[in-house]
Formats: C-alpha cells, structure tokens, sequence
C-alpha cells in the first residue's frame, strides 16, 4: 500500500550532538566509544536522509548538546534540506512535548522520530502522515517495547508525562495515555531500534563495521 502525505505537515528529527562518550554510551563497551560514535553517525544519516526524501511542509532537526552554532548537527541539517533548533532542557517526555506543541502552532500535523532506527524509510514517514488525516495520533512501535515514531495532530503535553523512558513499557505506557486523553490512534509496522549491545546481534553487519579495534 501506498500512502500519500497531505501538505502542510511538518517532521521533527530529534538527534544529539555526535561527540566521542556522549553518544550511544551503552554501546560503548561493545564498540569503543569512537565505534559507537561512528554508529550514530551512520543511523542519524540514515534518519536524515529519510526525512529528506519525504514529502512534508517543513522539515526539522532539533539537537540535544549542541554548541551555540549547531556544531556538526547544523552542518548535517543543512546538508538534508532541515532547519534545525537546540532542544530545550527536561527529560525526553518534556522535550519531545515542547518540540511538537511548537512545531504544531505553525502546522496542522506532525512527525517526530529519533535517530536510533535502522528502518527508517521514506514511505514509513510517509504513511504517518496519510495516518494523521483520520486520527488524533501515530505510532511507529519498536521491538524492544518503546517507539520510533510519533504523530500528532494538536499538541497534549500530557501524553508525555509520566512515561518510564528507555524502557520496556514506553509503549504500553502512552497507548494508556492516549486512550486516557480521549486521543484516536493507529500504528505502523514494529521497526528494531538499536540501543544495547544485544540490539547489534540484530544488525551483524553494523556490528562488524563499527567494532571496537582496541
């Protein structure tokens, strides 16, 4: 099936500054901390060059760690057609709420995902936002229990509060919340993210790229 995305949407790539020991730490005892940087480099391309390629109003990278001129994530948000933003301060569930209830004051839908997903594709994206003509909500589930994907039509700062982040029950967890605040909502297909070392026995040839060699 394929999907066609309605104008005036926006999409949000929430990302980090990729410095050595500030990025995919938890996979740094298997890769190094330079083999786990080069790793996030290479799926926050990916996530770049999927949004790139999606038809949608406006497109945005906002990034955590950043110095004041965007560093490195200003260069790759330039590089891929995004403006980028610096991510305000406050857990995930805050972030995230910020970005979505800013990006919704200028645009009828929006996308937001990470940059920890291998699967990204432009016609996922796409079909989050042909999701958004007939809900409140989109979710693009994770294999290990979280979300790589999530959409909204009208901001509800609620929805990520109260979340256990970077666990198991993330998604379980906002699913209550929505049925909770009244939201409608549909899911994409599971998508594997790619967080702890166990997660690269998924992905061999990412773990035989970017190994550790010390």
């Amino acid at each position: 099936m394929t999907a066609e995305a309605p104008p005036g949407g926006a999409l949000i790539v929430f990302a980090r500054e990729p410095v050595p020991g500030q990025v995919k730490t938890r996979l740094i005892p298997a890769l190094g901390a330079a083999g786990a940087t080069r790793l996030y480099r290479h799926l926050l391309d990916i996530a770049l060059r999927a949004a790139g390629a999606t038809p949608t109003a406006s497109r945005r990278l906002w990034c955590a760690g950043a110095p004041p001129d965007g560093g490195r994530c200003a260069r790759l948000a330039h590089q891929h057609g995004l403006t980028w933003r610096h991510q305000p301060a406050g857990d995930l569930g805050a972030r995230m709420a910020a970005a979505l209830t800013a990006t919704l004051a200028e645009n009828d839908r929006a996308i937001l995902i990470g940059s920890d997903c291998p699967d990204y594709s432009p016609d996922y994206l796409t079909a989050a936002f042909a999701a958004l003509e007939r809900c409140d909500a989109v979710l693009g589930p994770a294999a290990d229990g979280g979300y790589v994907l999530i959409g909204l039509r009208r901001p509800a700062p609620e929805l990520f509060a109260g979340i256990h982040w970077s666990t198991g029950t993330v998604l379980e967890e906002t699913r209550t919340a929505l049925q909770r605040l009244g939201l409608t909502w549909t899911e994409l297909p599971t998508l594997r993210d790619l967080d702890r070392p166990d997660d690269l026995a998924d992905f061999p040839h990412l773990l035989n790229t970017y190994r550790r060699l010390d």
